[in-house]
């Protein structure tokens, strides 16, 4: 598509008024829904804690600075290698730091991430939750209104329009 496809110069906005306002008034039903969808639509999210699947690799983000310095032998031998080890990270941990400071930066990065992939997902499936709520509401009653027709009953007129309800969230399946 165009953009002069969609930018157009008619229908002028005072004709799209003029049809707009021939339109009839929805019911309170349906301003109580569009109420209610947009209201839902407009709750900011909430923020939640780091995922539990998350929380452990957040604990080991930082890949410049390694558990304590031990030994498996036993004896003068086992004690020498300890203090050796210590020695040596005391003396480099500057050169680590900096040879790891990228990893660091990148590990922070993809956590962020996946940690907002997550809260998107959560906030889709609020969303989802809602429209199908919503949608099981049109089916019962589109559902009653067949029962009444199939008994013989008439019906008052048409149900009330349903206002297409607000999706928020960045991800829209259509």
């Amino acid at each position: 598509m165009r953009p002069e496809d969609l930018l157009t110069r008619t229908p002028t906005a005072e004709a799209v008024a003029r049809e707009t306002a021939k339109l009839p008034q929805p019911s309170e039903e349906a301003r109580e829904a569009l109420r209610r969808s947009l209201e839902a639509a407009s709750r900011p999210a909430t923020p939640a804690p780091w995922p539990a699947l998350l929380q452990e690799a957040r604990g080991k983000m930082d890949s410049r600075y390694a558990e304590p310095a031990t030994s498996h032998r036993g004896g003068l031998a086992g004690l020498a290698l300890v203090v050796s080890k210590r020695a040596f990270r005391r003396v480099f941990q500057p050169f680590i730091n900096e040879v790891l400071r990228k990893q660091v930066e990148f590990n922070e990065s993809i956590l962020d991430a996946l940690a907002t992939i997550h809260d998107v997902q959560r906030e889709h499936a609020r969303t989802q939750a809602t429209w199908r709520q919503e949608m099981e509401h049109r089916l019962a009653r589109l559902e009653a209104a067949a029962g009444r027709a199939a008994s013989g009953g008439r019906e008052d007129g048409p149900l009330p329009a349903e206002p297409p309800t607000a999706k928020p969230g960045p991800i829209n399946k259509g």
